[in-house]
């Protein structure tokens, strides 16, 4: 699969990532890094997960996992960067959503030649699965035609009640980005909360 020469996205933007306070404090000095969630049911794939231009959601997440998980983040918080998308797969661009349509039927017919199921995605435990196998099919054809992977990944992600009764807009309605290259990562900085 050819990439699109459009592909670059050559804007800097915010990304918000929620986590631990004291992990925040350490980023901004300079005495940590994020690692990458590489979760089988991540939704963009392997990488550091950012909302973008999203401070209020990315401290609810921090509060969400506080409550599932309290040895993890003792205390939220939120830690702010600068990134730079480079070369990214953005899922609100038409030629990026008929990319992944692609590698979604390469990896149907590999699995199907295996004998081996197709993952399922899970709408109500927010676990995606199919489309993290579908990301990392989209690697693995990059390396069979000789290109990298993509720097970046960018998409919108429905979630929550709706707005309104019959609205078509959610409460948790948000876009993330994906970092698979840390070095989109151009700095961090503490938000204003």
């Amino acid at each position: 699969m050819a990439k699109s020469k459009y592909a670059a996205r050559p804007n800097l933007f915010i990304g918000f990532h929620g986590c631990d306070k004291s992990l925040v404090e350490r980023l901004a000095l300079g005495q940590d890094e994020l690692r990458p969630s590489c979760n089988g049911y991540d939704w963009l794939g392997d990488g550091i997960y950012f909302w973008e231009n999203n401070v209020t959601r990315a401290f609810e997440f921090a509060e969400e996992k506080q409550k599932r998980n309290p040895d993890v983040i003792k205390e939220p918080g939120v830690i702010g960067a600068v990134l730079y998308l480079k070369d990214c797969l953005d899922l609100t661009d038409r030629e990026s959503l008929l990319e992944m349509e692609k590698a979604y039927t390469v990896l149907v017919n590999s699995l199907n030649q295996t004998g081996n199921k197709i993952p399922k995605n899970s709408e109500k435990m927010l676990l995606r699965p199919l489309d993290c196998s579908v990301i990392k099919s989209m690697d693995h054809l990059a390396h069979e035609i000789g290109t990298k992977p993509y720097d970046t990944i960018r998409g919108s992600f429905f979630e929550g009640d709706p707005v309104y009764p019959n609205a078509g807009v959610y409460k948790k309605n948000h876009i993330q980005i994906c970092i698979r290259n840390s070095e989109c990562i151009l700095g961090y900085f503490i938000p204003k909360l």
